[in-house]
């Protein structure tokens, strides 16, 4: 069910990657996905891939929100996988049959994409799970305060980020209530046609869009009841400060992006 979903999520806690400043998780989850897309080469790829092992283990997540965070993709990286299978034109012939042609060069660029794209989804899951939505907010907000000297709307665009990733596990929550109630009167999502399937999500996707213009709207109230007013003359419970993990956290990921970009230009 859409329950088991970790996208958005915070988990609790107080591992090595819980303690980091925010603003270093925001830049080096950036690195990071620099270094998935600057990896051209296959068996570099375990670079990366030790990377996020090592990611998961230092923020103590479970293996279950690493799955989690996948099962959203699954049919995702199942097309891409195919579609590069047998689109990618090679020249090592593995297998043919008919108008169906298999090489050497498309099944590594099908495992190439898909990889990448595991890394990715994998990778960035790290930051919210690990990240409570208040501490992004601010992260992001102090990421872009030099900007306000533009007149860009830092705060405001930080709160509106937040907000929407703070209530998509909300959303998916009530997406699968309406789901089970639903089903309890006898409604069936899984058999009939495409067209039939896609009438059949009207009764789950009219309340929630419904819940989801109410819940909009209490927060705005409540909001306002706070006499919020956006991010001038706000202060904050808890301010940022950089520590020497951090330091140590950055000289590790920039060593991993030097090392990828040098394996990448070394003729094999």
């Amino acid at each position: 069910m859409t329950a088991n979903i970790s996208l958005g999520q915070y988990l609790p806690g107080n591992s090595a990657v819980h303690r980091l400043d925010p603003r270093t998780k925001i830049l080096l989850m950036v690195v990071y996905i620099v270094i998935v897309f600057l990896v051209r080469t296959l068996w570099i790829f375990a670079l990366p891939v030790l990377l996020l092992i090592a990611m998961f283990l230092f923020a103590q997540v479970p293996a279950s929100y690493f799955l989690s965070s996948l099962k959203p993709m699954k049919w995702l990286l199942v097309f891409m996988f195919v579609i590069n299978l047998f689109a990618t034109q090679g020249e090592t012939v593995l297998f043919q049959w008919k108008f169906i042609r298999l090489t050497q060069e498309a099944l590594e660029q099908a495992v190439f994409i898909t990889l990448r794209l595991v890394l990715l989804v994998a990778g960035t899951s790290i930051l919210t799970l690990t990240t409570s939505p208040i501490a992004l907010t601010d992260g992001l907000e102090k990421l872009m305060s030099p900007l306000r000297k533009l007149r860009f709307p830092a705060h405001e665009l930080a709160m509106m980020m937040t907000i929407a990733l703070r209530f998509i596990p909300t959303l998916l929550e009530e997406t699968d209530r309406i789901q089970k109630a639903q089903m309890a009167r006898g409604a069936d999502f899984e058999s009939g046609n495409l067209f039939q399937r896609a009438k059949s999500m009207i009764p789950i996707l009219v309340p929630l869009f419904v819940s989801a213009f109410r819940r909009a709207d209490e927060l705005a109230m409540a909001m306002e009841s706070r006499c919020y007013h956006g991010g001038e003359g706000r202060t904050r419970m808890r301010e940022l400060h950089f520590h020497v993990s951090d330091l140590f956290a950055a000289l590790l990921l920039c060593a991993v992006l030097a090392g990828i970009a040098v394996l990448e230009k070394l003729p094999l």
